[in-house]
């Protein structure tokens, strides 16, 4: 991407409404650190359940989850024990406990893998290390994992609202993949090893989703300023071609073409929105 992804949490209606829900479907039956557990004493799941709801109301996440965990340890084979798993799972995000969110989400998914509630699993999971994500100076680890969890999701529960969202996101974590091949490639080209920084720009033109993103056409530029600078004009012009047809209103064609035309490798298309001035230049008045 180039920059950070956007650092506001991710706070759409789909957590909302799947705890809500959680909470109807049970009414109608009836910090990092780590905390110190309620000292035990045996209460009725309902009273747990909604004490630890009333916390997550006022947006209390810890004592929420306190009371969730509460639930599972007193009440482990119940449908409340269930329901208090995914809870736990949307504390912990509110709260930033993305570790111990993936934790739950693990948790939900290996106890309960068929049930429908599952795909809040998945879905929490892969936003967990969606938010995450650093700028691209930094080890892409999440953004990696993000990328695996969202495409899961995508793949597992197609046309919900869980894979609209995931589709969405996996387009923004692939542009910042194909960022950090850009600021690798920019890092080579600027040390003078060329060889790496064509790797690294081609990288980004040849994996067909890497080419969705905004990267593609400083990679097609970057090209053609590295191979002039070895002497590699016909590859120049090729990659200043392509960039040409595909993005000829860009500023990176712009860049291209007139630095093609200075080692005298002029395009035949001007870019858009320069092709009057051009004219003018060759037809006077």
């Amino acid at each position: 991407m180039g920059s950070p992804l956007p650092s506001s949490k991710f706070r759409t209606g789909l957590t909302i409404a799947t705890v809500a829900l959680s909470v109807l479907a049970i009414s109608a039956c009836s910090g990092t650190a780590k905390r110190p557990r309620l000292a035990y004493e045996e209460r009725p799941v309902e009273a747990l359940y909604n004490t630890g709801y009333e916390r997550l109301q006022r947006e209390r996440w810890g004592d929420a989850i306190d009371y969730f965990q509460e639930v599972e340890r007193q009440h482990p084979y119940s449908e409340w024990s269930r329901r208090a798993i995914l809870m736990q799972i949307y504390a912990y995000y509110q709260n930033n406990n993305y570790a111990e969110a993936i934790a739950a989400a693990d948790r939900f998914i290996q106890l309960f893998p068929g049930n429908p509630s599952a795909a809040y699993a998945f879905y929490m999971k892969a936003i967990s290390n969606f938010e995450q994500i650093t700028d691209v100076g930094r080890d892409q680890g999440y953004a990696e994992q993000a990328l695996l969890g969202l495409r899961d999701v995508a793949r597992r529960y197609p046309g919900t609202p869980y894979a609209i969202d995931a589709t969405v996101k996996i387009d923004m974590v692939n542009d910042q993949l194909a960022g950090k091949e850009m600021a690798i490639g920019r890092y080579y080209q600027r040390g003078s090893q060329p060889l790496a920084a064509i790797n690294r720009y081609k990288t980004v033109i040849d994996n067909e989703a890497f080419q969705r993103t905004s990267h593609t056409p400083e990679a097609l530029y970057r090209l053609v300023e590295v191979y002039l600078s070895i002497g590699l004009k016909d590859e120049a012009v090729r990659n200043g071609a392509v960039l040409g047809f595909n993005y000829p209103g860009s500023p990176w064609y712009a860049e291209a073409y007139a630095l093609l035309t200075e080692q005298g490798k002029r395009p035949e298309v001007a870019p858009e929105g320069q092709r009057e001035s051009w004219l003018r230049r060759i037809i006077p008045g």
